[in-house]
């Protein structure tokens, strides 16, 4: 057994979710001024915040916020601007009146196929992207297979993934888990399973974490399995 010099972050978040979005890219500012920052692994878990929704066509976010919440339209809208502020403010370009409102289970597969070839965090962006600021269908399969392209995924492995649902257990596993640790609201953030940040906090709340779970690392790190015994019997 060898130690693990890594430290892992697992993010509990969804696509569809803006405050998501404005998280990663606050954790992400964090994290370039964390001096320990090759040593931090950061994996996403797939967390559903609507599960039931279907594929809206004909209507706008503002539309379907306001349906949900039980507000006016304009009120909606009026939030829904506050929150293209708010990102805004890391640099980021919501056009949400283009968002088209989707179910993201499909796109969370996705991320699961490139976490499977080392692009998690690329398939991540671009999906984040391309919802809240190209307006991309993310419930189209064929829109979904040529992010996958873009990020460096095979086509046919991705179209293959996708049409039967190939990760679609690891999507339930992640929220299942999540759940179980009680995420109740994404972003949700876990530090070495140790430190949790809830929401899309200031960076400095973020480095906070990232530099305390990092100092008990060193002293505590979560043991590596070598995944294999030795012919005397020890593993």
């Amino acid at each position: 057994m060898v130690q693990n010099k890594t430290m892992k972050v697992e993010v509990w978040s969804d696509i569809m979710c803006p405050f998501c979005y404005i998280g990663k890219r606050k954790f992400e500012h964090a994290l370039e001024k964390f001096e320990g920052k090759e040593n931090v692994v950061v994996e996403w878990k797939s967390f559903l915040l609507d599960p039931s929704i279907k594929n809206v066509s004909g209507k706008n976010i503002h539309e379907v916020l306001a349906e949900k919440k039980g507000w006016t339209k304009e009120y909606a809208q009026r939030v829904n601007s506050q929150v293209a502020g708010m990102a805004k403010e890391v640099g980021l370009n919501y056009q949400l009146d283009k968002v088209i409102p989707a179910n993201t289970f499909s796109a969370h597969q996705l991320s699961h196929l490139a976490a499977r070839h080392g692009l998690q965090n690329q398939m991540e962006e671009k999906l984040f992207h391309a919802y809240f600021t190209d307006g991309t269908d993310l419930g189209n399969i064929e829109a979904l297979i040529e992010l996958a392209v873009v990020v460096g995924l095979d086509e046919q492995e991705a179209r293959k993934a996708l049409i039967t649902d190939e990760y679609a257990d690891d999507v339930k596993a992640d929220a299942y888990e999540g759940e179980q640790m009680g995420v109740r609201g994404v972003p949700f953030f876990v530090f070495d399973r140790k430190y949790a940040v809830s929401g899309a906090q200031p960076q400095e709340v973020f480095l906070s974490a990232l530099e305390t779970a990092w100092q008990e690392h060193k002293q505590n790190p979560i043991p590596e399995l070598n995944n294999s015994c030795g012919i005397d019997g020890n593993c």
